[in-house]
């Protein structure tokens, strides 16, 4: 929905007809073309709105609003015979309780646009026919036929078909996913190319869409501490306010004055300064990927001075990989000590096995089965390949079967797995958990934003501790961590004063991402664990998603300052000051009233589309 069509939607239709009979009526009594009665019957109508509200304000939330005000003020200028004044400051305030009704409207509905819609029925395959079904009448297991263009209505596995798939709507992926038989897919996201056959696993509420849309929904009622400090000094106000308003009309006596008083000490407008920008930047937040559980959450994260990373899975892949290689034997090459291990490693469900056939694949050797193969629990494997008999383990293995090992290596952060052939060492090879794409940058770019201080834990050694904190430039590492000590290493900042963020996978750090401050999950698609256990949850992992969720937030703080100072203070104590020295009237003061409402909406609006 664009933007006049959300100040032009029909659940705002009363609104305009008030604003429209009230001007209207205005009008025609200053042209002497209306008779008094009908003036007060328009007030009357346009004041009802405004009543209604005031009368469930105090009711209900025992809440004292801008509506209340400016009933008091109509109320008073009809009483001090003050009816075109009356009239015209009824009209400028609902034109800017309109505003900022609207504006509220439109941040809501940027959310809603930017996760989108899943579709109602689905396309599926029963016996031998497809079949357009409503979505609540599917089952689990049921296979939906989706083509290029569609949006995935549930979340799956392709079973049949390939081609690219945009995940922006859940993970802000900017590129396109290529998916292929055994793939999972989300609702909401869009088949750009190809066709797919899926075999549904969620539907309905379980999806991730669904749990998004819940988990944001939930979010926009959360208030931020900023938020409910504004509403109780607003609360505070008042009887302050409402006393000054009744010593000046006992000093002055002077009913006009007393109206342009009420308009400008309203506390409107630091009601509206703090929501707008939260449901706003909650909003850019899920365009991103970047899942903010409420206003709360946003406005620790941009307090924070220290925040803690889990190492595996987090700054690293989290699945070891091949970084080298070394040849012992001078009668081998390369080639053939890739081919050796992949073939021993092949019917290995070890990590490690793992690391192996990869790079045998990334190096486009092919290798062999093993004619026999034993699994040397704790050591590694035994095999017989093309006639040579091979050891592929530790170096605890080697030692075991009379086989010398080198006794220092060039990289004491790397697992060493040994190869040898027919009793002899013919070489080893380097296995590490490799460091994420952009790790340094994103730690470079927190400390540019403010964070003080950068600490990886790790169940690893200190050596690859070492190794992997100093290629990424953070500041302090604990190692040989058990996931008890990384709540106690939490727990030593908190003390010192440290307000502390984890970043972690969001299972096996759940206890320490609930320990902190606020706790963000990385790479949480699909993992229901993830979403529970953090305050905020980037759905891709992608690094940099850390460093704009912290930019996001530390934008949107700035934003609620600048409309409380600029927005609401200078504009009000100014009209205060202007109106006391009776260089503004009634109609003047309601007519400037529209200028915060205004600079509010509009400063608030902006963090959907401008560049953080």
């Amino acid at each position: 929905m664009s933007f006049m069509q959300t100040f032009f939607s029909r659940q705002f239709l009363w609104e305009i007809v008030r604003i429209i009979v009230v001007g209207i009526a205005c009008l025609l009594f200053y042209l002497g073309a209306l008779p008094l009665t009908v003036l007060l019957a328009a007030i009357a109508f346009g004041l009802y709105s405004l009543v209604s509200t005031a009368l469930k304000d105090i009711i209900r939330a025992r809440k004292i609003g801008t509506e209340l005000f400016i009933t008091i003020a109509v109320v008073i200028s009809v009483l001090g015979k003050e009816y075109m004044a009356g009239g015209v400051v009824l009209m400028i305030i609902l034109i800017a309780e309109y505003i900022a009704s609207a504006s509220g409207e439109r941040a809501r509905q940027s959310i809603k646009e930017l996760i989108g819609s899943v579709p109602q029925t689905a396309l599926v395959k029963r016996n031998g026919q497809e079949v357009s079904v409503p979505i609540k009448e599917l089952k689990v297991g049921d296979i939906i036929l989706v083509k290029a263009g569609e949006k995935i209505p549930v979340d799956g596995i392709v079973t049949n078909g390939s081609g690219s798939v945009n995940q922006a709507p859940i993970t802000g992926e900017s590129v396109p996913q290529e998916k292929t038989s055994g793939s999972e897919v989300y609702a909401g996201t869009i088949a750009e190319l190809g066709a797919f056959d899926i075999q549904m696993t969620k539907a309905g509420n379980d999806t991730v869409f669904a749990r998004i849309i819940s988990m944001v929904e939930e979010a926009e009622n959360q208030q931020a501490p900023i938020e409910k400090l504004t509403d109780k000094v607003a609360s505070w106000l008042i009887p302050i306010v409402f006393l000054f308003v009744a010593a000046v009309y006992f000093y002055t006596r002077d009913v006009k004055l007393i109206i342009a008083l009420l308009i400008f000490t309203s506390p409107a407008e630091l009601g509206l300064a703090t929501p707008l920008v939260t449901i706003a930047a909650i909003a850019r937040a899920a365009k991103e990927g970047i899942l903010v559980k409420g206003g709360l959450f946003l406005e620790e994260l941009a307090k924070v001075t220290t925040i803690v990373f889990d190492k595996t899975g987090t700054l690293t892949v989290g699945s070891p990989s091949v970084n080298k290689m070394q040849i012992v034997d001078p009668g081998c090459n390369e080639q053939q000590l890739i081919r050796w291990a992949a073939a021993a490693d092949r019917r290995s469900s070890h990590p490690l096995a793992s690391a192996i056939l990869n790079y045998a694949g990334e190096m486009n050797v092919a290798y062999p089965d093993p004619s026999s193969f034993e699994v040397i629990k704790g050591r590694g494997v035994k095999a017989s390949v093309e006639g040579k008999e091979l050891l592929l383990g530790n170096a605890a293995f080697m030692l075991e079967n009379n086989i010398i090992v080198p006794e220092n290596t060039d990289d004491s952060a790397s697992t060493l797995i040994f190869l040898a052939a027919d009793k002899n060492l013919a070489g080893l090879f380097y296995v590490s958990d490799q460091v994420r794409d952009g790790a340094k940058e994103m730690i470079e770019e927190l400390k540019r934003n403010g964070i003080k201080k950068v600490v990886m834990l790790t169940g690893d050694n200190e050596a690859t501790a070492v190794s992997v904190s100093k290629s990424i430039g953070v500041d302090e590492y604990r190692a040989n961590l058990l996931p008890e000590d990384k709540i106690n290493q939490i727990k030593k900042l908190q003390e010192t004063g440290e307000k502390v963020v984890m970043v972690g996978d969001g299972i096996n750090d759940a206890p320490a991402l609930v320990q902190a401050n606020i706790g963000i999950a990385m790479g949480a698609i699909g993992t229901q664990a993830a979403m529970e256990a953090a305050d905020i949850v980037l759905m891709h992992d992608n690094l940099e998603k850390i460093a704009r969720a912290r930019a996001i937030s530390r934008k949107a703080f700035r934003t609620i300052k600048e409309n409380i100072i600029v927005g609401v203070g200078v504009v009000h104590v100014i009209g205060i000051t202007l109106v006391l020295l009776k260089i503004l009237g009634p109609v003047e003061a309601a007519a400037i009233h529209l200028l915060p409402d205004t600079l509010v909406f509009i400063n608030s609006i902006k963090l959907l589309r401008i560049k953080i």
